[in-house]
């Protein structure tokens, strides 16, 4: 099959284009209309298209930026380009799929783990927690656990949405892989009450740290 263009693609994404969709995607701050089912079939039929997807990129499009992430080539991005690439992404669905999808996967997460998280900017700095929280559950050698606590507990409570959000994810995560520091997680999370009123749906565990991670420590238990 010949590669598609950028304005074959983009032809595809406005056809499937759904007002619905995208007055759900706009409550969550997401600008787009494509489902993601029928967004990521596009993405196994094009395959991996490193070129296509930066062009895609580049339209700035949400739909078409989404796609670039599934199609890209994660390994080949310069540090710099993602860099500007995370600040461009100002949406939280494209943010989030670039930090899971390609920067965890790229030789230079750690670096832009370390200068993310002290960033400015906190939906950039929330990146880097979003990147901190992954080497807590799967590679944690070489990191201050306890000096995390620390940050957690002074900044947390009043830190913007987002950033709260992923300060809160790590704390979680420390309590559940980390025995010796569960009960410290648990009090901070007791003390701070960040998210303790999340509205959760019913067979959902509730984000709040405590409870968070009680459940999934229990969940372990059970295994």
């Amino acid at each position: 099959m010949a590669e598609s263009t950028v304005a074959e693609v983009m032809d595809e994404l406005a056809a499937l284009e759904d007002p619905k969709v995208r007055a759900v995607n706009e409550k969550h701050g997401d600008g787009h209309g494509v489902n993601l089912t029928k967004l990521r079939a596009v993405a196994k039929r094009l395959k991996t298209q490193q070129e296509l997807a930066q062009q895609l990129w580049a339209t700035g499009d949400t739909a078409a930026r989404l796609l670039a992430l599934l199609i890209c080539r994660p390994k080949a991005f310069e540090r710099d380009e993602l860099d500007v690439m995370l600040r461009e992404a100002r949406t939280p669905k494209v943010h989030d799929w670039l930090v899971n999808y390609v920067v965890k996967k790229n030789p230079h997460a750690e670096d832009l783990r370390v200068a993310w998280t002290a960033d400015s900017d906190p939906v950039v700095a929330s990146a880097g927690w979003a990147l901190t929280t992954e080497r807590v559950a799967k590679k944690p050698e070489g990191l201050d656990l306890s000096g995390l606590l620390d940050v957690i507990e002074a900044e947390m409570k009043d830190a913007p949405d987002r950033l709260q959000w992923a300060m809160n994810h790590c704390l979680a995560q420390i309590g559940i892989e980390h025995a010796e520091y569960r009960a410290r997680a648990i009090d901070i999370g007791e003390r701070l009450r960040v998210l303790e009123d999340y509205p959760t749906p019913p067979n959902c565990t509730s984000p709040f740290a405590p409870i968070w991670i009680s459940e999934m420590v229990r969940r372990q238990s059970e295994k």
